[in-house]
């Protein structure tokens, strides 16, 4: 493993972004096992902030980006993070919890394609991907080794899928969530090696699961607030590490914290109208690292 771990980028150097824009449908197709019935979002709001972050990828990190229209008939398919998980070359096209999301993995596809990548799809049709189900919120990805969170979202078999897609020199954790309703709605990755994790009782639990599970000492940063915990580290182009957060307007308690990250140009994004769906910032964008252009 340790020659196949040197040859690769370090975590978090990026060069695409790909997002999905917010359709006039938002929050109408709601029903994560948490939420019953309609939630109240505003629109032009939840469009405002996917602008926000969107401009922050691009402008101010200098990642490529490239946005995929908004589709009405596809309510959910803004949380582009779902439908794909990409490592190295490869692009997992994912089979997500509800069926009638599976109309949103075409666009992704053909922006992967277009890209270069190797796609692998997990087709419902076919008996190799028979009850997987695998969403992208629910993948932690260190840059050595993949934690897949079990969840209301994601199960066994999806996470065997997973592993048989991302053989070489990695290696495969399942951990049960024990607290939000995805994996990265209580962590991400804060850097190369640090983990930000949320100081939730359930939270807490899966980390203790996450240690034992690895032989690698990560450095975590716990954070008091639970939608603090999902932030977006980037190493952008210029080679300067740069961390999307939730603002202080949004996460009060743990802006002290984050800011514990040494040389790191922090860049507030909110999130507030997206978290009513149980989304988190890593839900609105795929991160690429290519050396080809769109």
């Amino acid at each position: 493993i340790g020659d196949i771990m040197a040859n690769m980028c370090p975590y978090g150097s990026f060069t695409h972004a790909v997002v999905r824009g917010i359709p006039e449908t938002f929050g109408k197709a709601v029903n994560d096992g948490r939420e019953n019935g309609q939630v109240s979002v505003d629109l032009a709001k939840a469009q405002r902030q996917f602008g926000c972050l969107a401009g922050a990828l691009r402008q101010k990190v200098g990642l490529q980006l490239i946005e995929i229209p908004p589709d009405p008939e596809l309510p959910e398919s803004w949380r582009i993070e779902d439908v794909a998980v990409i490592q190295g070359g490869t692009a997992l096209i994912t089979k997500p919890f509800k069926q009638q999301r599976g109309s949103e993995k075409e666009a992704v596809k053909r922006v992967m394609s277009e890209l270069k990548l190797t796609v692998v799809e997990m087709d419902a049709e076919e008996a190799d991907f028979r009850g997987a189900t695998l969403e992208g919120s629910d993948i932690l990805f260190t840059g050595r080794e993949f934690f897949v969170g079990i969840s209301s979202h994601t199960n066994r078999r999806g996470a065997e899928v997973l592993a048989d897609t991302f053989r070489a020199g990695l290696h495969r954790f399942t951990v049960p969530v024990c607290g939000g309703a995805r994996l990265k709605n209580i962590c991400s990755m804060g850097g190369p090696d640090t983990i930000i994790m949320s100081s939730t009782d359930g939270a807490r639990k899966t980390l203790r699961m996450m240690e034992q599970l690895t032989d690698h000492r990560y450095e975590v940063l716990s954070v008091p607030e639970e939608s603090a915990a999902n932030c977006v580290y980037v190493k952008g182009p210029s080679n300067r590490d740069f961390l999307l957060h939730r603002p202080a307007e949004e996460c009060p308690d743990s802006i002290a914290v984050l800011q514990k990250l040494q040389d790191y140009t922090f860049l507030p994004t909110a999130c507030s109208e997206a978290s009513k769906l149980g989304a988190s910032l890593s839900s609105l964008c795929l991160l690429i690292n290519r050396k080809q252009t769109y």
